[in-house]
């Protein structure tokens, strides 16, 4: 028999729920969304709710805290949650993002997950992001989060990811928690692929990919599987550090992959005591990056604890205006208005513009090129123009600007 005080009785239930709290989030168990329903019957109260969108152990303490404010009620004889199982349909998949960016380093250390896991927060002040956490042998999200497994599945099977104050975020670490992950090219390739390709995501705007370091089966393989719409490279600004991060640069321009630029991590101490600067590494070769740099960050305490989404330290925050100014210039290329344009012309065609915008030049003006293939060789054909040796020719620098666009920038010579 039915307690004819249920809606009295399922009035205080709710109440005694909405003093529950989201602790990430800071709002109430209902304005969460967590609590689906509530079946009040002879006192027995049961809460249909969907936790998948909090990690292991703060849904474990969130279901406490409604068991203990539920059995306090006058009335509830007692009381269940029931957990229940969201569907897919209303997820995306990864190839429904809207930009994909992933971020990569040449080699481990140089804080590549500590970026990757801050520019998402930055992100996710304006978008609705998620961060995928690739590194399979070296998964540090979730501890840099501070958030843990298991991992939730969909009615079909699909993985969820867990929402950091509302950063969904996956990772291998959050199913192999505090184990070795020592796993080979196939399994590594069947691991990642799986999370890739069946992810039920419920953020669609950003999606940021924190590759492992390097340049292995694992990288090459989320080239492969995601459509990746820029790529964001993190170095040190010691000199073998940026040596490698210059290769890798080429690597993803090699697959077609726009370079956004790079990240200097750690590129100055300030001083607590006395607030002077001081530069970490020795020697920095910067400048030996064929890529634009987007951020130099500070090694500081504000870049050690635990990033908050939508809530970051300043640099960060400009990093995230670069990078979001980079993706929506990724297939441009940034030359003056007078540069000579030879891209899909035929050859005679590429010589003619040549030919015609170099010979009107003065000696001292500059001369900028922008082909579909390395334009290198046409500093043999300036010089014949010009009446003057390649060795004349100061400056004259070749750079890869996208996957398919090179630009050549020089001066011509004086003829005095």
């Amino acid at each position: 028999m039915t307690d004819t005080n249920t809606d009295t009785l399922t009035d205080r239930v709710e109440a005694a729920l909405r003093a529950v709290r989201d602790p990430q989030a800071d709002l109430s168990v209902f304005e969460a969304g967590f609590v689906e329903n509530v079946v009040v019957d002879d006192g027995d109260v049961t809460i249909e709710t969907d936790m998948t969108a909090l990690d292991g152990d703060t849904a474990n303490q969130v279901v406490q805290a409604m068991l203990r404010a539920v059995d306090d009620v006058a009335g509830v004889g007692g009381v269940h949650v029931e957990r229940t199982t969201p569907s897919s349909d209303d997820r995306a998949s990864v190839r429904e993002f809207d930009h994909v960016i992933a971020v990569a380093s040449a080699k481990g250390g140089v804080g590549k997950s500590t970026t990757a896991t801050y520019l998402a927060c930055a992100l996710a002040a304006d978008d609705d992001v998620a961060l995928f956490d690739a590194d399979i042998h070296g998964p540090n999200v979730p501890e840099l989060l501070d958030v843990s497994g298991p991992v939730q599945s969909s009615e079909e099977r699909d993985p969820l990811p867990v929402s950091v104050g509302g950063l969904d975020v996956m990772s291998v670490g959050l199913m192999e928690s505090g184990a070795p992950l020592a796993w080979r090219g196939a399994m590594a390739h069947d691991a990642l692929d799986d999370l890739f390709t069946n992810t039920a995501w419920r953020n669609d705007d950003v999606l940021v990919i924190d590759l492992p370091p390097g340049t292995g089966d694992v990288v090459l393989t989320t080239l492969q599987e995601v459509p990746v719409d820029g790529v964001v490279v993190v170095t040190t600004p010691f000199h073998a550090s940026v040596s490698d991060t210059s290769r890798t640069v080429e690597l993803f321009r090699d697959n077609d992959v726009p370079v956004l630029g790079t990240v200097v991590n750690m590129a100055e101490y300030v001083c607590d005591c006395c607030g002077e600067s001081n530069d970490l590494f020795r020697e920095e070769a910067v400048g030996d990056l064929d890529a634009t740099v987007l951020a130099e960050l500070p090694f500081t305490h504000d870049l050690q604890g635990t990033p908050t989404p939508g809530d970051v330290p300043a640099p960060v925050a400009d990093l995230a205006s670069e990078v979001d100014a980079a993706i929506d210039t990724a297939d441009e290329v940034d030359v003056p208005d007078t540069a000579v344009d030879i891209r899909g012309l035929a050859p005679d065609d590429r010589k003619a513009r040549v030919r015609k915008r170099f010979t009107a030049l003065d000696g001292g003006e500059p001369f900028v090129l922008v082909s579909d293939r390395d334009p290198t060789p046409v500093g043999n054909f300036l010089g014949r123009l010009a009446d003057a040796p390649r060795a004349a020719f100061d400056p004259f620098e070749v750079r890869r600007a996208t996957p398919d666009d090179w630009v050549l920038e020089t001066i011509r010579p004086s003829t005095e």
